[in-house]
């Protein structure tokens, strides 16, 4: 069973979806009517947070479950949950102002490069053994 990872998928998506409710709020606040997604700019940093996660997600997903299977349960929780931090780090970073989202966006990009590597290392190692 995969509890951890699977506990870090809900966190990761409790995350997004929070975003998503940021998003509906900064169109009230700013006066953005869908399907607009410019017309100012601390709305415009809220809607790319929102977009550049759901970028990651299809990245994320699939390299946790594949590390956790073929590595350790733990280990992809902990790289999961170092991913939602670097999100996390991101979203309150470039909500303030645009230049500041470096940090938070190399944590979760690590964060997923560590899993995808893994993950492909483990694959082939075990195709390799047989």
């Amino acid at each position: 069973m995969y509890h951890f990872t699977a506990i870090v998928t809900v966190l990761a998506l409790l995350l997004y979806f929070y975003m998503s409710i940021l998003v509906g709020q900064a169109r009230g606040k700013f006066g953005i009517k869908a399907p607009a997604t410019t017309g100012n700019a601390e709305f415009e940093r809220v809607f790319r947070i929102h977009m550049n996660t759901l970028e990651w997600l299809p990245i994320f997903l699939p390299a946790l479950w594949l590390f956790a299977i073929y590595v350790s349960d733990a280990i992809a929780a902990l790289l999961g949950l170092a991913w939602i931090v670097g999100r996390a780090m991101y979203m309150t970073s470039y909500a303030k102002a645009a230049e500041k989202r470096g940090t938070g966006f190399g944590v979760q990009a690590l964060a997923a490069l560590a899993l995808l590597v893994g993950a492909l290392i483990a694959i082939v190692w075990r195709m390799l053994q047989g």
